[in-house]
């Protein structure tokens, strides 16, 4: 398993190592001993997946304390351009992002620590994306960061995005006052 740290601290992107031959391949998509010696130490409580059609746009999702999440993202049919913003104040990348391609046929899956906002566009039709939470979902305590912020400048890499009225209706980042704080 290799693992690359991004610009912004806590985000990692892991690329597990798969078995291949000619009747199909092989690998762990999560060993909980092994994924606490890179550091993530979360307790992973729920699974998720969705489906989505090219050109859908997801995000910028998060949820607040004390129902913070942790997410460990990967795409098991298809391909997605998938995003965190960094949404804890006083970070030195508070409101910079990440973008990481997540294929079914690259095995790469993306960790986020709770303190950021998550979104993705869907690049194929029927494209599977698959989720584990480190808490359960409060809704509550959702959150979401509108997806085409000017302030954010997120290249969505999609002409004209499908998305949810509740994506529609999300905060502006201008006006966004964060529930996290960063700590090193």
């Amino acid at each position: 398993m290799e693992t690359t740290k991004t610009s912004i601290d806590g985000l990692l992107i892991i690329e597990p190592t798969v078995f291949k031959d000619d009747r199909g391949y092989f690998f762990e998509s999560y060993n909980e001993q092994r994924f606490k010696e890179l550091g993530v130490l979360d307790d992973f409580v729920q699974d998720n997946q969705s489906c989505s059609q090219k050109g859908v746009v997801r995000g910028l999702h998060f949820q607040k304390p004390p129902y913070a999440q942790a997410k460990l993202v990967r795409v098991l049919r298809g391909a997605v351009l998938d995003f965190a913003v960094d949404i804890r104040k006083g970070s030195p990348t508070y409101g910079k992002y990440e973008s990481v391609l997540l294929t079914a046929d690259n095995f790469r899956q993306f960790y986020l620590p709770a303190g950021f906002a998550h979104g993705f566009a869907a690049l194929e039709d029927n494209t599977v994306f698959a989720y584990k939470c480190s808490n359960f979902y409060n809704k509550a305590s959702e959150g979401c960061i509108l997806f085409n912020d000017k302030d954010l400048n997120i290249d969505w890499r999609v002409e004209n995005p499908i998305t949810s009225e509740k994506d529609l209706l999300g905060e502006r980042f201008a006006t966004f006052d964060s529930p996290f704080v960063f700590e090193k």
